[in-house]
Order: C-alpha cells, then sequence, then structure tokens
C-alpha cells in the first residue's frame, strides 16, 4: 500500500502532467487542504481534508493496516493507494519530513513541484544556489535574526501568518543593522494573480499582503558615503549602523550600549590625551572626539583593514582630534605622547605586555579602562592585576559585568535578543 504525495502549485491540475492528473484522479482517498482538493472536484475518492497533520497521519496509518488486512470495502477510487496532495516540494520545508517519521520510506512515493522559493528567485532573475533559506512556519525568528546580523547575501523566508513580510520589516528596522537589503515580496507565485514588488522597509508598515507570500532579502553595502546630519547625531551613543565597518564582521564593534558604559568608566575630562589600544572601526575614539573636542585621541590598531576603517570614521564624523595609529600594541605605544586614560579594547594576543606598558605610561591619577568578551582574556588580565598591586598598593580596580538585550519584533509581539557578555575592568591609578 503506498501514498502518492503530489507536490502541486497555485495552477492547480493544469500544472501536472497527465501521468500524474490520472494517478491523483484514481487514488481510493485523496488527502489535501480545501484548495487542492478542489483542483479535483471530480473525483469520486474519499476525501481527507488536510488539518492537523498528526492527526491525518493516524488517520492514514489505520486506513493503511485495513486494508492490508484485506478489508477494502467502501474505497471508490480504481487504485488503493493514497494521493496526498501538497504545495510545492513536500521536502523541501514540507510535510514529507512528517510522512517519512510515521511511515516506511518504501510506502511514499513524492513528486514533487517547483517549489515557490524556486520560483521567486527565477522571477527576481538572481541565482539562488547560495541562497539562505528560512521557513518561518511555526518557527520563531531566530534563525532570521542570525542570517540578518551575519549579513548573508541572499535570504529567502516562507512566511506564515505572524512572520508576515510586515513583521519581517519591523524586525530589521528593531535590529538597527549596518547593513542595507533590497525587500522584495512575492506574492501568489504561479497563480494567475501573481504580483512581485520591492519595497522600502519603512513603507511596509501599513501594508498587507496575499496569505500565499515569500519574502526575499537582497543584500547592498549601505551607503555611507553621503554625509551625516551632524546635528542631528545623539550627544553620546552614537548607533552602529553609522559607523563604517568590517564587512565579512558586521558584528565587530564595540556596541553602542558598551561603548557607553566604557566613557563614563574612563571618567573623561577636557583637555586630556587618551589612547584607544585595539580601536578595530575607532567607535570608542570617534564618541570621545567628539565629547571632547579639545583631548587628543590616538585610535591605535595593528590591521590594515580596521585602520582604513578607523580613517574613513574620522572622516564620516568630521573629528580633527582623532589620530590613526597603524602599528602593534605594546611596541607602538612608546611613541605615543603619555596619556591620561587608555581603552584597551583589543591586544592582538600580547594582553599582559600592553599592560604592562599602558601602566608605565599612563600619568598618575589616570584612569585605564579594559572590556573583555572571553573568559581567559579576562583572567588573564585579572592576574597581571594581582601581581601588580602587591606593590602598587594604592591602585583601585573595580569589575563591571555587562549582560543586555535588545528588543526585537516577532511578528506582532516583541522579545529579548541577548547581546554577548561582556566584562569591563578599571582601574584607577
Amino acid at each position: 500500500m503506498t501514498i502518492h504525495v503530489v507536490g502541486i502549485g497555485l495552477d492547480g491540475a493544469a500544472g501536472l502532467p497527465e501521468s500524474l492528473r490520472r494517478l491523483v484522479t484514481q487514488a481510493a482517498v485523496l488527502v489535501g487542504s480545501d484548495r487542492h482538493l478542489n483542483y479535483f472536484s471530480n473525483s469520486r475518492a474519499q476525501r481527507i481534508v488536510l488539518g492537523d497533520l498528526i492527526t491525518v497521519c493516524q488517520r492514514l496509518q489505520r486506513l493503511l493496516k485495513t486494508w492490508e488486512a484485506g478489508d477494502d470495502s467502501g474505497m471508490v477510487g480504481s487504485q488503493d493507494y493514497v494521493a496526498l496532495l501538497v504545495s510545492g516540494d513536500p521536502l523541501f520545508f514540507g510535510f514529507g519530513r512528517l510522512l517519512l517519521a510515521q511511515f516506511p520510506p518504501e510506502q511514499l512515493t513524492f513528486y514533487p513541484q517547483v517549489s515557490s522559493i524556486q520560483l521567486a528567485f527565477n522571477r527576481l532573475k538572481v541565482p539562488w544556489q547560495d541562497a539562505q533559506i528560512i521557513s518561518a512556519h511555526g518557527r520563531s525568528s531566530e534563525t532570521l535574526t542570525q542570517a540578518l546580523r551575519q549579513r548573508a547575501e541572499k535570504i529567502a523566508v516562507l512566511t506564515d501568518n505572524i512572520h508576515t513580510p510586515t513583521a519581517i520589516a519591523g524586525l530589521l528596522l528593531s535590529l538597527d543593522l549596518a547593513t542595507n537589503y533590497e525587500f522584495w515580496v512575492c506574492e501568489n507565485l504561479g497563480g494567475v494573480d501573481e504580483q512581485i514588488q520591492q519595497w522600502e522597509i519603512e513603507a511596509l508598515q501599513t501594508q498587507t499582503f496575499a496569505p500565499l507570500n515569500v519574502v526575499v532579502l537582497l543584500y547592498h553595502f549601505r551607503d555611507l558615503q553621503a554625509p551625516l546630519d551632524l546635528n542631528q547625531l545623539p550627544r553620546l551613543g552614537i548607533p552602529d549602523s553609522l559607523f563604517h565597518s568590517y564587512g565579512d564582521r558586521p558584528g565587530l564593534i564595540t556596541k553602542r550600549e558598551v561603548r557607553t558604559l566604557v566613557l563614563g568608566e574612563l571618567a573623561l575630562q577636557p583637555g586630556q590625551v587618551v589612547w584607544d589600544v585595539g580601536a578595530g572601526t575607532g567607535s570608542v575614539s570617534i564618541e570621545i572626539a567628539r565629547l571632547f573636542p579639545e583631548s587628543m585621541v590616538y585610535a591605535v590598531e595593528r590591521t590594515a583593514a580596521g585602520t582604513i576603517l578607523i580613517e574613513q570614521n574620522i572622516k564620516r564624523f568630521q573629528v580633527n582630534n582623532v589620530i590613526s595609529i597603524h602599528g602593534e600594541a605594546p611596541k607602538i605605544l612608546h611613541r605615543l605622547q603619555s596619556p591620561q586614560r587608555i581603552f584597551v579594547g583589543g591586544s592582538g594576543g600580547n594582553l599582559s605586555e600592553v599592560l604592562g606598558i599602558c601602566s608605565v605610561r599612563l600619568q598618575p591619577g589616570g584612569v585605564m579602562v579594559m572590556a573583555f568578551a572571553t573568559l581567559e582574556h579576562l583572567t588573564l588580565a585579572q592576574n597581571w592585576l594581582v601581581e601588580r598591586m602587591k606593590t602598587e598598593t594604592t591602585w583601585r580596580s573595580r569589575l563591571l559585568q555587562v549582560q543586555l538585550a535588545h528588543s526585537v519584533a516577532v511578528g506582532n509581539l516583541t522579545r529579548f535578543a541577548p547581546l554577548n557578555p561582556v566584562t569591563i575592568l578599571t582601574i584607577h591609578f
């Protein structure tokens, strides 16, 4: 006894080859949604409306056992098999996976139709072998959130009545990413009322769409060449999305919330010399320079890519009191003017040596702040500090562990998405 699982598109029975149409019409039992069953309204087979999937599987199991026992009375089809109608490819985010868990593989035969994802990318004329495909049907938005934060170049989302195009647009806006996506909504693919349109994300907040739709997101570098209106920027806490950042590692930036805490721990004063060691994109340096234009900030970064980003951000935010230093700490630090404040955001694997030079060069009464994302680096810094404080009895230190979460949209609801924990170590000399 066999279950024939037949994929079907919005063109209905007409989209099936003659052999498959005959297979469906001759089945003893026809299973599908109301829409799919209506495509075969002339069939005399027993009909089962596809509702709760587990219940349908249990009913089919009982039916097949009855047939195997030799009782096929009441069957009106010419063949004692089941034709189960599903959308698209049953083994692509479809009913097929559940069927394989409930029935022996030899009892199942699959006949895939072109999937909505295939149709969407072909309508957009975009190769899709490298796309990230995400199903939102009955799932959380965590996978989509991760793909967006990782700056996936092509994303296709199978939506549902909660994760609608409007909800996905809301999620994008709430994440405040330093990325730009073309946002395409593809409705009723393969049907006579098929519609494909690109939307501005903000405009989607008031739109409604056909229930059968696919969202395609195509990544483009955000245009940061347009000049900023500096008067509209917050005095403290510049959004991460406004900084030039690493194309392959968009999350590699001292996050806005952590930056504001670091600036508070530094206890900055006007007219100071500040070192930003392991400056990355220069986000901390830029914030300090804007807050205290009369101070001098040295942004020290060992990578060429980081140094380029720092210089781009200096130009973008029009600060003239940040000096970009391309070099490896601690060797390069000997050449810099002695600071009153130091922030260590990275050490290039030389943490103990960097802390040693910083402690020697820092002026009396100065403050050094470090931010650690790993236990190993925190432990190394703590061990160094314990040894030094055996002789430097006037030093004072404290730890601040930062565990933050952003609100993100989940359909018409809101949840919290955690950021990676960071530990801030502050030493007063």
